[in-house]
C-alpha cells in the first residue's frame, strides 16, 4: 500500500545556496518525502547534491524546477507555508505537528504541497497567497531556522504521523530476557549482605534502605543479565572483604556456595 507522503511536495521557493537544497533532499530521504520542487533556485550543479545527500541519486534525480510560483503544483489540493515570523495579514496559523495530520488528511485524495521560502528573508505576502495555511515552528525568541532544518522538521512530523516509520533499529548485541523474581530477591539479598559486610547500616535503618533499593532496580528496569551484573559486583565486595581480612565477617555469615559457583 503506498504511503500518503507519496503525494506530499516539498516545494522551496528561490532557494538561495545549493548546500541547502542537497540539505534537503538528504532530509526528506530520512523522512521519506519522494517529491521537490524548486521555484526560481540558484544555479547549482545537480551531481553535487549527492555529494551532500549520500545514496539519494534517484530522489535528486526527480527533482523538478520552474520559474514562477504557479507552476509547481497545477493539481495540489492544499498548501501549508512554512514561516518564521507573525504577518500583517490574518492567515490561519498551526504548527508543523496539527499541520502534519490535516496535510495527511489531504494527501488520502491527492498531492499536497509544504512551502518554503528563501534564507534571507523567507515568504514574500505573495508568494503566501498561494497557501490555504501558514505553520510556524515553534522557537525561542531567535526564530531563524536553516532551511533545510525547516524541511526535516516538517518532514519528522509527517512521518511520524504517517505512521511510516521504516527502520527497525538492531536487537541489543547481548540481548537477555526480563529478569525473574527469583533473580531480583536473591539480587536483593546479596546486595544486602554486602552493605552490612561494609558496615553500611550501622547508622541507616536497613529495612528502609533496601526498600530505596527495590524502589530504585524496579524503576531502572534490569533484564536477566544486568541483575546477574549487579549481584556479581556485590558477591566481589564480600570475596574482598574475605579475602583482607582472611575470616567471615558474623554479620552476613559464609557465602552461598552457588554464590562462589557463579559464572561472572
Amino acid at each position: 500500500m503506498p504511503s500518503p507522503l507519496e503525494n506530499v511536495v516539498v516545494v522551496l521557493n528561490e532557494p538561495r545556496n545549493p548546500i541547502n537544497i542537497g540539505a534537503t533532499v538528504r532530509a526528506m530521504a530520512n523522512t521519506g518525502l519522494g517529491q521537490l520542487r524548486l521555484v526560481k533556485p540558484v544555479e547549482y550543479d545537480p551531481s553535487r547534491i549527492e555529494a551532500i545527500a549520500h545514496g539519494t541519486r534517484e530522489r535528486a534525480a526527480k527533482i523538478r524546477t520552474s520559474t514562477r510560483l504557479t507552476r509547481p503544483w497545477p493539481t495540489v489540493c492544499v498548501c501549508m507555508a512554512y514561516v518564521g515570523k507573525p504577518r500583517a495579514a490574518r492567515w490561519a496559523r498551526t504548527d508543523p505537528k496539527a499541520s502534519a495530520n490535516e496535510l495527511l488528511g489531504y494527501a488520502a485524495g491527492g498531492p499536497v504541497a509544504i512551502l518554503f521560502g528563501p534564507e534571507d528573508r523567507g515568504l514574500e505576502n505573495e508568494a503566501l497567497d498561494r497557501a490555504h495555511s501558514t505553520v510556524t515552528i515553534p522557537t525561542t525568541t531567535h526564530s531563524s531556522l536553516n532551511l533545510a532544518q525547516a524541511v526535516l522538521i516538517a518532514g519528522y512530523e509527517l512521518h511520524i504521523a504517517a505512521g511510516d516509520s521504516t527502520r527497525r533499529l538492531p536487537r541489543p548485541r547481548h540481548d537477555a530476557p526480563a529478569g525473574s523474581h527469583e533473580q531480583f530477591e536473591r539480587t536483593y539479598a546479596t546486595l544486602a549482605k554486602a552493605l552490612t559486610a561494609i558496615d553500611f547500616f550501622k547508622t541507616r535503618n536497613p529495612e528502609l534502605v533496601m526498600r530505596s533499593v527495590r524502589s530504585l532496580v524496579y524503576r531502572a528496569g534490569p533484564d536477566a543479565r544486568e541483575l546477574d551484573l549487579a549481584r556479581a559486583i556485590a558477591i566481589e565486595v564480600l570475596r574482598t572483604i574475605d579475602r583482607v581480612q582472611g575470616i567471615y565477617r558474623g554479620g552476613y555469615g559464609k557465602m552461598d556456595e552457588p554464590e562462589r559457583k557463579m559464572d561472572e
